[in-house]
């Protein structure tokens, strides 16, 4: 539907501030950022304003306030999903980079986290050039995609790790995304979608970052700007990308609840022994390797064990919360 003149944003003030340059552009106010972005969510700014701002904020950088207000409009624009009563908190696996190099083994992750009785939501992109997805993973183990909320929150209440895709979880972020085909650059919405948090309930999120930049400000907007009922969350370098433990060495992974920090991983911890890992990087070698995991035919790599047990005892202990 178009927007008449009416409703559209006028963007100019906006892009006055963030656009200046990397030193000379300002930040906006969390209120503002909020405004902005929920307008970009519902198509109320033009196309030119649009590019402008996603440009802007690339070169620029976000701050701790603009994320702040960017990801409240993000939540705001779906509806939350419903966790499983009676169960630990959900464990929520943002899945947007896969793997280019070695096997992509966050599929593993979640289904070790729903064997032991957490509900998983994994969400994120089917399909990458480039790249092997969670998505194409979850397929070759014969584990169906969630097409909606409703089927989604049916099999977590079933016991089962779900992936649902970003366009069925969050339409209007699912679109921000796709602006990369158009302007060959990440935006935002990239860093959004990694912390973001879709239950109505507490949750732990599991977010990485790649660049270490972002280590500081996520850092710096987990411990002052992140709403606490939200849940708590785990930060880690990414392995390529995404939030499953190196399975050849083990990086730093920092717990955030309430506004404190705590190391419950050390980072760069060689692994003694070379683990045992697929010879290959696509999805049906990846996924016959995981079946085998599960299986108890092979063992599951000691980073990602531990990544599992520190998942397992979080998730308690919020549920358990008043």
């Amino acid at each position: 539907m178009t927007q008449s003149n009416q409703d559209m944003l006028a963007a100019a003030r906006f892009i006055k501030e963030i656009g200046r340059g990397k030193d000379g552009a300002r930040s906006l106010s969390r209120d503002d950022a909020q405004l902005l972005y929920s307008a970009m969510l519902d198509r109320r700014v033009s196309d030119l304003e649009l590019g402008a701002i996603l440009l802007a904020m690339r070169v620029k950088g976000e701050s701790v306030e603009e994320i702040a207000g960017f990801l409240a409009a993000a939540e705001a624009s779906f509806t939350p999903l419903q966790a499983p009563a009676g169960r630990p908190a959900p464990v929520v696996l943002p899945s947007y980079n896969g793997s280019r190099h070695m096997a992509n083994l966050t599929p593993l992750l979640a289904l070790l986290l729903a064997r032991e009785g957490v509900p998983v939501l994994m969400h994120g992109v089917t399909h990458d050039p480039q790249r092997v997805t969670s998505a194409e993973i979850f397929a070759a183990l014969g584990l169906p995609h969630a097409a909606d909320a409703p089927q989604a929150e049916a099999a977590l209440d079933a016991g089962q790790p779900v992936f649902i895709p970003i366009q069925h979880l969050a339409p209007k972020l699912a679109r921000l995304l796709a602006m990369r085909r158009i302007l060959g650059v990440r935006n935002s919405t990239h860093t959004l979608v990694k912390i973001m948090q879709p239950f109505a309930r507490p949750a732990l999120r599991l977010s990485s970052y790649t660049h270490p930049e972002y280590l500081e400000m996520l850092t710096n907007y987990f411990t002052s700007a992140a709403p606490a009922e939200r849940g708590d969350a785990f930060l880690m370098r990414g392995t390529e990308g995404e939030t499953v433990a190196n399975a050849r060495r083990a990086q730093q992974i920092a717990w955030f609840h309430a506004g404190e920090q705590t190391i419950l991983v050390e980072k760069q911890q060689v692994a003694e022994d070379l683990p045992d890992l697929p010879e290959g990087r696509d999805a049906t070698t990846t996924a016959a390797w995981i079946s085998e995991v599960m299986a108890g035919q092979r063992p599951v790599p000691q980073s990602i064990q531990e990544q599992v047990a520190h998942c397992v005892t979080v998730a308690k202990d919020i549920a358990s919360r008043p």
